[in-house]
């Protein structure tokens, strides 16, 4: 990893020069002297960021033909950036010193501008039974230079310090507006006394505070939380520039050199053997293994509401694809613990974590949907819910909290970085432990191919068997995509010593590096680095070192995009829209504290003794998501769950055409923009869930275009099965059915009672999907059909058709404890509908016998 000669420049203004190396080496970035915070990517002080751009083996080389100057902020704000971060700096460090709630009051008293405040808003709020801790942190808001949340109180304040943001005329027609709302029915004005939906307003208020206080205590709390706001707004302007951070370099400098390279990854598509043999230690490893799903944020760009009530819906809600996202999420754990049941013969649940949020109701429609589902089968004690705090939303001009009425300010999730720090402070960690868990994986709700194949099960594998702290799994980043990048960081501590490990850079700091997202720009990274994907696996002990910090490290990546307009209503009912955005954390970032010491600077092969590793696969195995809705306008699908759907389907050629089956291939987005997709194949998970398994179900026969299959049940058989129509299975027992516990809930056994389907020579032909109808939405599974076979299999019912020809409109409907066998006959089709042996009840008349031959997963059909 050394470098060749280069020469950084920094030019008169100060501007960042990048200096691009024409000959392959082996580095990407190099900073001279030090971070703002060692720890995170994010506070690089530009006086000391040299940026070298050259390659690496390991990823596409990197080719560097010019040099450009960064345009790297707009112009500078009027607001005071310097002079507030030194006062709140101040009064933050005087309050870590207070021991009680006494002492901070007395201290945050003699604040200048709660000193300044006027006195009527204590009589305003005098019948409202406020307690000092409530009280202490409505000064705290003051003391932020938030006055403007408290209303007609925060427009009082006698020395006329208060900035809010608006011109001269404009808060006087606000106050006018207040003045009018506030006259009684004689005209006469009212006192400061709290109306009720006031009262009720504060009281919310307060706690939001006090979680945020709560929260945010590793920081120095509201105020802290304040601080952290305009340090990072001042990073992206010029009078950053002029600050002397000197004393806080000297303080927090714990590294000179700091250098970033294309990482080494375990590429699962190239090496299938090494894959093959990462995923079995990940299904061994499934009774160590957790699961936590990030589900808290507020999802907006999707605008998913409720059709009946109109109410705004969290991602987690959005029916995709027949179910909704968070049904989806279970349904694939569910697959691996039927392949671990079938391998091994043993039960297993995996203990679910699932952060929520309050944003657009988010915990109650988590909590509701899965007491709807009766806990997925699994209990109530296999999961835990734990709640995100929100956070206020802020300018990006000044800082200032965005109100969208007195007391109440705009708030939003803080990012799924809090996930864990909160994790620790509502006793995850512990709850994990109780469950004799080590390790777990993560992953986001609108994620919808995270599952696909063997790329989870290997990333849990290699984190278990070699010990590993922390897990990416990556593929290859594409254009415009809203995703960082995976980094391997190698730094030169203070001490002389090396310290090297892989992380994130989030797509919202890219500029400050000097990267462009655009694949033709010179300093585009497009194919040097794999793409973020914030699919994890976590050793669990690892995480709770950290969320158990006392300090910024608990917090990591912490970050504030003001890229994204906010939108939002007013008391008068003003619509608003500005720039802005909230203190956010990424949870990917925790890997920046589990880096490497190594007495002298490495040179190859670093990866392998780290503490943290990336496997890599091909995108479309790793992610596609359903982020935002397509306008149909828009002939991009890009992040859509139109797009994703379409990735969905590629998988499925991708799976199927392996069987010998004939199928059309799927062409780009570009094809589908305005027709929907070429087909659809909706397979159940446990099918597989790893394609060297689903694929011995599979064999010969053809789906035509325009053809739709849905199959959802896991011991199920095609054998040169033509398809020219649709073809739906369903069955009530997928991979087993349900017994009472101790305490009256159904919990899922595996393998037990399970529904059957065997299709032998079979041609089915009926008219299928109506293609032509506007009413079809694709990704929901919602469309029109003209005829269809259906089977619906009831309990643990087995349905098989051999050397026949199905056509037309059929609906078959199997009772639990049946078999329904169709042939030919002498007229055309023979049905027999029979019993099942009672001694064949649990095991059926058939089932798949599951053997491992070294790596791999065998199949045998055993008969009865």
């Amino acid at each position: 990893m050394a470098r060749t000669n280069s020469s950084p420049l920094l030019n008169n203004n100060q501007n960042l020069l990048f200096t691009f190396n024409p000959k392959p080496s082996q580095s990407l970035f190099f900073f001279n002297n030090s971070f703002h915070n060692s720890n995170s990517l994010n506070s690089p002080s530009p006086k000391q960021l040299h940026l070298l751009l050259q390659s690496r083996k390991s990823c596409t080389p990197i080719t560097r033909v010019s040099t450009a100057p960064v345009e790297y902020a707009p112009p500078a704000p009027d607001f005071g950036f310097r002079e507030e971060i030194s006062r709140l700096n101040c009064l933050r460090e005087a309050l870590s010193r207070c021991g009680t709630l006494a002492e901070k009051l007395k201290t945050i008293n003699l604040d200048s501008r709660v000193k300044s405040f006027p006195n009527s808003w204590r009589n305003g709020l005098a019948g409202v039974g406020l307690t000092d801790y409530e009280m202490y942190l409505l000064k705290c808001v003051v003391a932020a230079g938030q006055e403007h949340v408290l209303g007609q109180f925060g427009r009082e304040l006698e020395n006329g310090e208060l900035e809010m943001g608006r011109s001269a005329i404009k808060t006087a027609l606000y106050t006018l507006a207040e003045m009018i709302e506030n006259w009684d029915a004689n005209g006469r004005g009212t006192s400061h006394d709290l109306k009720d939906e006031d009262r009720a307003a504060l009281r919310s208020l307060l706690k939001m505070l006090g979680k945020v206080e709560q929260f945010y205590d590793c920081i120095g709390g509201i105020i802290g939380y304040q601080v952290s706001v305009l340090e990072l707004l001042a990073q992206s302007s010029h009078e950053e520039q002029t600050i002397n951070w000197s004393q806080q370099i000297n303080k927090l400098l714990k590294c000179q050199i700091v250098e970033i390279h294309p990482p080494s990854v375990l590429h699962l598509s190239e090496d299938s053997e090494y894959a093959s043999q990462a995923a079995l230690w990940g299904i061994e490893g499934l009774p160590d293994l957790g699961e936590i799903y990030p589900l808290g944020g507020s999802a907006d760009r999707l605008g998913l509401v409720d059709p009946e009530t109109g109410e705004c819906l969290p991602a987690a809600m959005l029916p995709y694809c027949g179910r909704t996202l968070l049904e989806g999420l279970v349904r694939d754990l569910q697959a691996r613990e039927f392949l671990y049941f079938k391998l091994y013969g043993k039960q297993c649940i995996t203990p679910v974590a699932i952060m929520t949020s309050s944003a657009k109701n988010n915990h109650n429609h988590i909590t509701c949907l899965c007491e709807k589902l009766k806990w997925f089968g699994r209990g109530r004690s296999s999961f835990m819910l734990f709640e995100q705090p929100l956070v206020p939303a802020v300018t990006a001009e000044d800082g200032d909290w965005i109100v969208t009425r007195p007391f109440e300010p705009v708030c939003k999730p803080g990012g799924h970085g809090v996930i864990w720090k909160l994790a620790h402070d509502k006793g995850v960690f512990k709850w994990f432990h109780s469950h004799a868990r080590k390790g777990a994986t993560v992953r986001q709700i609108s994620n919808v191919v995270a599952a696909t194949d063997l790329t989870l099960l290997a990333l849990a594998g290699i984190g278990l068997r070699h010990q590993k702290k922390l897990g990416f799994a990556s593929c290859e980043r594409n254009a415009g995509a809203t995703e960082g990048i995976n980094v391997l960081l190698e730094k030169k501590n203070i001490d002389g010593k090396w310290a090297y490990g892989l992380s994130c850079i989030e797509y919202t700091e890219f500029v400050k590096f000097g990267i462009t997202a655009g694949p033709h720009s010179p300093s585009s990274l497009q194919g040097d680095f794999p793409a973020n994907t914030n699919i994890l696996y976590v050793d669990l002990q690892s995480a709770e070192l950290i969320g158990s910090s006392k300090n910024k490290s608990s917090l990591p990546g912490m970050v504030l995009n003001v890229k994204k307009p906010i939108t939002y209503m007013d008391q008068f009912g003003m619509k608003h829209c500005v720039s802005g955005g909230r203190l956010e954390c990424t949870m990917q970032n925790i890997a920046d504290n589990f880096s490497n010491t190594y007495s002298s600077r490495c040179y190859e092969g670093v990866e392998d003794g780290l503490d943290t590793f990336i496997v890599y696969n091909e995108r479309r195995k790793v992610t596609s998501s359903a982020k935002k809705r397509r306008r149909p306008t828009d002939n991009s699908l890009h992040q859509t769950p139109d797009g994703s759907l379409l990735d969905i389907m590629r998988n499925a050629y991708d799976l199927l055409s392996h069987c010998g089956i004939t199928i059309p291939k799927v062409e780009g987005n570009e094809e589908y923009a305005n027709s929907g997709p070429p087909y659809l194949i909706l397979l159940h998970p446990a099918l597989g869930p790893l394609w060297e398994v689903t694929r011995q179900k599979f064999l010969g026969g053809s789906i035509s275009k325009g053809s739709e299959l849905q199959i959802e049940v896991a011991e199920f058989l095609w054998r040169n099965v033509q398809l020219d129509g649709s073809l739906i299975i369903l069955a009530e027992n997928v991979v087993g059915s349900t017994k009472t516990n101790e305490i009256g809930e159904p919990i899922l056994q595996y393998g037990r009672r399970c529904a059957r389907c065997k299709l032998e020579n079979v041609r089915v032909l009926n008219g299928g999907i109506d293609w032509n109808s506007e009413d079809n939405l694709y990704w929901k599974h919602e469309v029109q059909r003209f005829e269809t076979l259906k089977v619906f299999l009831h309990g643990n019912a087995e349905f098989e058709a051999t050397d026949v020809v199905i056509q037309g409109n059929h609906v078959y409907d199997v009772p639990d404890g049946h078999k329904l066998k169709i042939t030919s006959g002498v007229s055309g089709l023979e049905i027999n509908l029979k019993p099942i042996e009672d001694e064949l009840m649990d095991s059926g008349t058939w089932f798949w016998k599951y053997k491992l031959n070294g790596t791999h997963v065998e199949l045998e059909s055993v008969e009865f």
